[in-house]
This record gives structure tokens, C-alpha cells and sequence, in this order.
């Protein structure tokens, strides 16, 4: 069944089990962009100092919510960049479990990292890593410390974990999402 708006999505594919990603920040941009729920349109968030930029595409898992009140966060480890609001199938391949303190408050705010699924073969691109390596591991941490930190915030890594862990969790943001609309929809009421 199609989808005419991004938020009833599903985070997971029903016939192949892959993520659903909807990018919102493209590899390279130093233009970070978030998707407007309320409006169903993607906007422009904040622009990042001149030197850094997204190291990978950047996005969401649609209908799940993570303990900081947005949709849980994907890094998709891309070589080139894709697009704001590209539709991505991706395989999971661990998180970065990890607490961000804005404002004296602390939430978890963990990323997910995943690599996308070329449509037809339904299975990575040439060239894909199967399992991360840590070193990659530090670089993507120590982009989120130096990213949080330029926004007066802290980005604490806890640990990395595999991919059953990270389905856990994105199991968890899937039922935070259908318990959040149960809420809002009893307010309403």
C-alpha cells in the first residue's frame, strides 16, 4: 500500500525485513535539514561551521521515537551522497548507544548505522562492509562529540553494539511511536 505521508511509514520493510531511511542530511552537506512533521515537508535546521560536514547520509527511521522525543537516528555509510527526503533500504548493521545532555537534561540518543540495499539485487553495493570496524567505529563517535559540542551540548558514547541489540532498540522506538499516537489520539477524544 503506497504512503502519502513519510510519518505512517513503517521502519521496516514488510517484504524483505530491511529499514525503512528517509535521509535528511546528505553526506558532505554542512546544511543540516529535519523533516516538519506538522507540514510533511523537510526544512532547512542549522548550518554547521565552515569545516565539517556529514561524514555519511543522515536520517530517520519513520514511526518510531527515541527517548528524545524524535524519530531514532540513522548514519547510512554511503560513497556517494543521496538526496533530502531520498527513500533508502537499509541493512542494519549496529548502533552507537550513546546520552546527549542539552540544557542540564540528559536522554539517550543513540545512531543507528546502517548501509543501503540496492533495490533490485537486494543486497548491498559492491564494496560494502559486512560488519564495522572499529576504527570506523571512533571516527563516527568522535564526528557526533565534536558535532554535539559546537551546539553547546554533550554526546557521550556508551558503547557500540551488533545488529541484534540495534533491533532492540529500534523495536523499542517502534512501540514508543504506536504509544505516543494511542496518547494523542485519547487527548483528542
Amino acid at each position: 500500500m503506497p504512503q502519502s505521508n513519510i510519518s505512517h511509514m513503517q521502519p521496516f520493510d514488510r517484504e524483505s525485513g530491511f529499514l525503512n531511511v528517509i535521509i535528511e542530511t546528505p553526506k558532505g552537506s554542512r546544511n543540516k535539514f529535519k523533516f516538519d512533521e506538522k507540514h510533511g515537508l523537510f526544512m532547512f535546521d542549522k548550518a554547521m561551521p565552515i569545516g565539517q560536514s556529514f561524514p555519511f547520509d543522515f536520517g530517520f527511521l519513520p514511526s518510531t521515537i527515541g527517548e528524545d522525543g524524535d524519530p531514532l537516528d540513522v548514519l547510512l555509510l554511503t560513497d556517494e551522497p543521496t538526496f533530502v527526503g531520498c527513500f533508502v533500504l537499509a541493512k542494519l548493521l549496529g548502533v552507537i548507544e550513546a546520552d546527549q545532555t542539552s540544557d542540564g537534561k540528559t536522554n539517550r540518543n543513540d545512531r543507528f548505522i546502517a548501509v543501503p540495499i540496492e533495490v533490485k539485487s537486494q543486497r548491498p553495493p559492491a564494496g560494502s562492509i559486512d560488519n564495522l570496524d572499529p576504527i570506523l567505529v571512533e571516527k563516527i563517535s568522535k564526528f557526533f562529540i565534536a558535532y554535539n559540542e559546537l551546539q553547546g551540548k554533550k554526546f557521550k558514547v556508551l558503547r557500540f553494539a551488533g545488529p541484534e541489540r540495534a533491533m532492540e532498540l529500534i523495536r523499542e522506538g517502534f512501540a514508543n511511536a504506536k504509544t505516543d499516537k494511542k496518547k494523542a489520539r485519547n487527548a483528542i477524544a
